[in-house]
């Protein structure tokens, strides 16, 4: 096994640990901790970014990978990288405005473009712990 072999299993734990912090965010802004919640918002951005960096060294390294069934799963598949992919790149921005509204205190604001940066970032997320499922654990079973 080469190191880059272990970029994929790294890169889909990053996404896991990023939406569990997404989520005790969203429940410690709600219970009034302001302090744990951006506690919690920079771990899941600090998350997200070795993602992004290790992802981009991932694919440098060993380029787009098929998926290498043909069957109803490659559908299923597809349909998730593809929103997976095009919501990773709508939420990019979200997030740094979001963040942006927050270093400025402007609280009002920061709090409706997060009511939006919120699910899209879990989503995506969640689609990439299952993109990594499905490419290389469950398609290696089907063959």
């Amino acid at each position: 096994m080469k190191p880059v072999d272990i970029l994929p299993a790294f890169n889909a734990a990053l996404n896991g640990v990023s939406c569990a912090l997404l989520f005790l965010a969203v429940r410690a802004i709600r219970a009034g901790r302001r302090e744990k919640h951006r506690q919690l918002m920079l771990g899941a951005l600090g998350c997200s970014t070795v993602f992004l960096a290790s992802y981009l060294v991932r694919f440098a390294l060993t380029g787009a990978h098929r998926y290498p069934v043909a069957d109803f799963t490659r559908t299923v598949y597809y349909v998730v990288l593809f929103s997976h992919t095009v919501l990773a790149a709508v939420v990019l921005p979200l997030i740094v405005r979001t963040l942006f509204l927050a270093l400025k205190q402007r609280f009002d604001s920061h709090s409706r473009i997060a009511r939006l940066t919120f699910p899209i970032w879990a989503y995506v997320s969640v689609t990439g712990v299952l993109v990594y499922l499905m490419l290389y654990q469950l398609a290696p079973r089907l063959r």
